[in-house]
């Protein structure tokens, strides 16, 4: 079991062994990100603009159209609000192969604080035409999304979780964009999760089983674009559907799959679990789970009640 940020900075160590075009621009934070692993074995290919996430864009965007296919490196945040008119002008509308490494992405940013965490990342950049937006569930479908993006032809916002969860992926995992997971069968109510969120709905499951309430868990690592014949697929059956994640209700993974079942005559209701419109706070993790529905005893007693209530 392995941090997302821990894989992120060893897998692009390993992919610049062979790839000329690996690169690297960070925002004065290498030590938290594990760009600093980076910098130490290419240092002629790190660089170190400091906190001016706006002039980080540029200057990735810069490098791309002499070849290289450069990785931004700082806190989601930073990227998805600072620095968001940039990654509109020069990355989106132009289609270059910059990748948006964004790091300590949602609440669990240790002792950072609510102006670091990120709760809108994952709107924002859905509505971004061309954008690539990946959310993976564990480190090993983590460096299996990095491996496919250094490759992508466009650009890509990877959101990397701080801290580790438990593995859902096998060694060797091979990430395939739009590609939609059926983690687990049941047909009393349907999961649907993404990101490191998946790993906490599991363990809900998990809960929700031991009560004779068996739950199918469907995880969606890749928000755009996404086989929707896949998701509506894995969504259909009589089990009412819940989406849970680390993010706002409004605009990402609940929005996704909102937007699917209204367009189509599945004729199903969903509830969508995570923060509502309002803004998160600082405190530690475990509470802010609590705090937020979000924690696998929460999730799963989410779930019972509106089980019970139907």
């Amino acid at each position: 079991m392995k941090a997302q940020r821990d894989v992120w900075g060893q897998t692009l160590v390993e992919l610049a062994r062979t790839d000329s075009r690996v690169a690297v621009v960070d925002g004065d934070l290498a030590t938290s990100t594990k760009a600093d692993l980076f910098a130490d074995a290419f240092p002629d290919r790190f660089f170190e603009i400091g906190i001016a996430e706006q002039n980080m864009v540029g200057v990735a965007f810069g490098l791309s159209t002499l070849g290289f296919r450069p990785w931004l490196s700082t806190f989601g945040v930073f990227l998805t609000h600072r620095a968001l008119d940039p990654i509109r002008m020069l990355v989106s509308q132009t289609g270059a192969p910059v990748k948006i490494a964004a790091s300590y992405a949602g609440l669990l940013n240790g002792s950072s604080g609510k102006t670091h965490q990120d709760i809108e990342d994952l709107a924002i950049m859905r509505a971004m035409p061309g954008m690539t937006v990946i959310a993976p569930a564990d480190a090993r479908e983590a460096e299996a999304a990095i491996r496919w993006a250094a490759d992508h032809d466009g650009p890509v916002y990877l959101r990397l979780a701080r801290d580790a969860v438990s593995d859902i992926f096998s060694p060797g995992h091979v990430f395939t964009p739009g590609t939609v997971h059926v983690l687990r069968e049941g047909n009393d109510a349907l999961l649907v999760s993404t990101g490191v969120q998946s790993s906490r709905v599991m363990d809900a499951a998990a809960l929700l089983a031991e009560e004779g309430i068996e739950a199918r868990v469907v995880h969606v690592p890749c928000l755009k674009p996404v086989d929707e014949a896949a998701l509506l697929s894995a969504l259909s059956g009589p089990a009412p559907i819940f989406t849970i994640e680390e993010h706002s209700i409004i605009g990402g993974l609940g929005g996704l799959v909102s937007e699917l079942v209204t367009s189509t005559t599945l004729g199903k209701t969903v509830t969508r679990l995570g923060l509502a419109d309002a803004w998160s706070e600082s405190a530690p993790n475990s509470y802010l789970l609590d705090k937020y529905g979000l924690s696998p005893a929460r999730v799963a007693g989410q779930v019972r009640h509106a089980l019970a209530d139907d």
